[in-house]
């Protein structure tokens, strides 16, 4: 005999509060707290519970476990910024929908990690894939060339995301900002490039010039909505 299937947290029913007890929405935005201030280690049932004043035991009343927990947190941070309708201009669609995984990303440092494996399966998250590639078959009606399109320039965001918040990181660990980073290695990378055996390090270092976050992102944004025109335009 077939096993059924385990109830998901997007189908079972939701039970209604008990009195003056938190409900799902109120636990999901506490268990964002800690894992936008701590990371996603810091998220437990029985933290998420305390947080709030609850006990843990009320909490299982409406989520099984903390996978479910996460599944609920994901779809939370995916529904805070709804795109706009697609206007048809693949373009301008794309860059938005770019711009606002951005948005998401950097404001839960956390969620990168867990939109790179199976896919999210919440109503905020099937909407936004939805919306997604309504825009992308604007660039081809191939489903599978516009998948593989929205694919391209959502790696672009993961990975230039990840190297911002790098930085982050290493101010955390260290304890200096990137500028005091930069001054405590001055005289290393001087006695480095004096020697003149690296000199387009050298150029790099003295010529070019710093871009701030935002427009290094454009910039990369630009150069992958140029490459996947060209790519599709053969």
């Amino acid at each position: 005999m077939t096993e059924p299937a385990p109830s998901s947290v997007w189908t079972r029913p939701r039970p209604e509060p008990r009195r003056r007890a938190p409900g799902v929405d109120q636990y999901v935005a506490a268990a964002l707290a800690v894992a936008d201030a701590e990371g996603l280690a810091a998220v437990s049932m029985r933290r998420v519970a305390g947080d709030l004043g609850s006990g843990t035991a009320t909490l299982y009343r409406y989520i099984t476990n903390r996978d479910e927990l996460v599944d609920l947190m994901i779809d939370a941070a995916q529904g805070e910024d709804p795109l706009p309708e697609p206007t048809g201009e693949w373009r301008a669609d794309l860059g938005t929908v770019a711009r606002a995984l951005r948005t998401t990303l950097l404001r839960h440092p956390w969620l990168a990690g867990e939109l790179t494996g199976r896919p999210a399966l919440g109503p905020n998250s099937l909407r936004r894939s939805e919306s997604t590639l309504r825009a992308a078959v604007a660039l081809t009606s191939d489903i599978t060339l516009a998948s593989q399109a929205l694919g391209t320039v959502r790696a672009y965001v993961l990975g230039s995301v990840a190297a911002q918040q790098a930085v982050r990181h290493a101010e955390q660990r260290t304890g200096l900002s990137e500028e005091e980073w930069q001054r405590s290695v001055g005289p290393y990378i001087t006695e480095v490039l004096a020697a003149g055996e690296h000199p387009m390090l050298a150029r790099r270092i003295i010529e070019a010039e710093e871009l701030d976050p935002d427009e290094e992102f454009a910039f990369g944004l630009d150069c992958v909505l140029d490459g996947l025109a060209a790519r599709l335009a053969r």
